[in-house]
């Protein structure tokens, strides 16, 4: 065997910082002296660690010893069980393993047998120690970006986890049934995007004669949108529960959110009160898209605004609210952004005019049924293009007294 000086070498991958262990198999009793000498530097280095096997029945021996064994370089003419037996039974219980193959000059046939049975590469004898060298580093930097990527694959199937248990924990939150009486009828529905998103909504029977709605949107997505939305919704029932007006109720929330916010995080938040008795409907708007008022007969228009922003960014911001009489059979349509800028062909977006259009044509549809024919059409437009952002709607609608 050719015995070359010591070349100067890219340092091979370090797994985690522990040295890399390969696996030298090969009956000639000299290899092992002769390698040691070589890689000498590296090993004082704790870069390399070798071990030795002299056939192929020794080298599984130690294998189903050490499972930190990276590599092996393996000869094919060897007692009790050659190498390309040796090969054929590391790719069938071995996998993750890369191997070598040492093989004599021109023997093709046994170097093309050893790369069908799983061989990452091969060199020739007698052996060229520099050769040997340049091998074993590609073979490590191969089996490092293997690593890296089943690495980065494990952290998006974990990623991927976290992001079923948002998305369920943002789903736990939502209403399960929808108050309704002989006065008024309520549903909602919120389909999320393919990452978590904010959105919610909710209902609060306050009294026999009052009944609270609302729905926000949270900036970002992911995990720390819904926890967010979730501490956001807590907030906004609490003080709704106690009886605040929706003003007082969205300045609450905003103090708190305010708070510590180190990741400016925002939410735009809708609540409403509507008393039954009268239809009287007291609202305020924390920056949230305009909801829809749907006369009897069609007419959709815009909910006036409060003029109010999102919740979260200013503390101390003093809110307003304002009130909208509704007569019998009137509804409100309160939705995200996600409705109104679903993308279709071309880029083009959903937009209020087409959902103006379709409540118009549906105004004394059961409310379940008015959401359904929102996410229907809006689906229907977007066509083959995914769902960027969570949809949510929600319809109340007024019978009178």
């Amino acid at each position: 065997m050719e015995e070359s000086e010591e070349t100067t070498s890219e340092a091979a991958p370090s797994f985690e910082g522990e040295p890399i262990k390969i696996l030298v198999v090969d009956d000639e009793v000299d290899l092992e002296a002769l390698v040691r000498q070589k890689f000498r530097r590296r090993i004082r280095r704790n870069e390399l660690v070798f071990d030795f096997a002299h056939n192929g029945q020794e080298a599984i021996d130690k294998l189903d010893e050490d499972d930190d064994i990276s590599m092996v370089i393996s000869d094919i003419n060897m007692p009790v069980m050659d190498g390309l037996a040796l090969l054929k039974q590391l790719n069938e219980t071995k996998p993750n393993i890369r191997s070598v193959i040492v093989s004599a000059y021109g023997d093709m046939n046994n170097i093309r047998t050893a790369m069908n049975r799983g061989a990452f590469d091969f060199v020739t004898k007698p052996i060229d120690f520099t050769d040997l060298e340049i091998t074993i580093d590609k073979t490590l930097k191969h089996l490092a970006l293997v690593r890296e990527a089943l690495s980065n694959r494990d952290q998006l199937v974990a990623l991927s986890h976290e992001l079923d248990v948002a998305r369920d924990m943002q789903l736990s939150v939502l209403p399960r049934s929808f108050p309704s009486t002989d006065h008024y009828k309520t549903h909602g529905l919120m389909i999320p995007a393919k990452e978590v998103g904010g959105d919610f909504y909710d209902f609060f029977t306050l009294d026999e004669d009052r009944i609270g709605v609302a729905i926000g949107d949270v900036s970002g997505k992911g995990i720390p949108a819904a926890l967010f939305m979730m501490a956001c919704r807590t907030l906004l029932r609490s003080r709704a529960l106690e009886g605040g007006t929706p003003d007082e109720c969205l300045r609450y929330v905003n103090d708190l959110l305010s708070e510590d916010n180190e990741n400016c995080m925002f939410v735009t938040l809708f609540y409403g009160v509507l008393d039954t008795r009268s239809g009287a409907f007291q609202y305020c708007n924390g920056g949230h898209n305009p909801p829809r008022v749907v006369h009897k007969g069609g007419e959709v228009v815009p909910l006036p605004t409060t003029h109010d922003m999102a919740l979260g960014v200013l503390p101390g911001h003093s809110f307003n609210s304002d009130t909208l009489q509704l007569q019998a059979d009137d509804a409100l349509f309160l939705y995200t952004d996600g409705v109104t800028e679903a993308e279709g062909p071309g880029s083009e977006e959903f937009g209020e005019g087409r959902l103006d259009s379709l409540l118009a044509e549906i105004d004394q549809a059961d409310c379940k049924d008015v959401t359904s024919a929102v996410l229907e059409q809006v689906r229907e437009f977007a066509g083959e293009n995914p769902q960027s952002d969570d949809i949510t709607c929600v319809v109340l609608r007024y019978h009178g007294i």
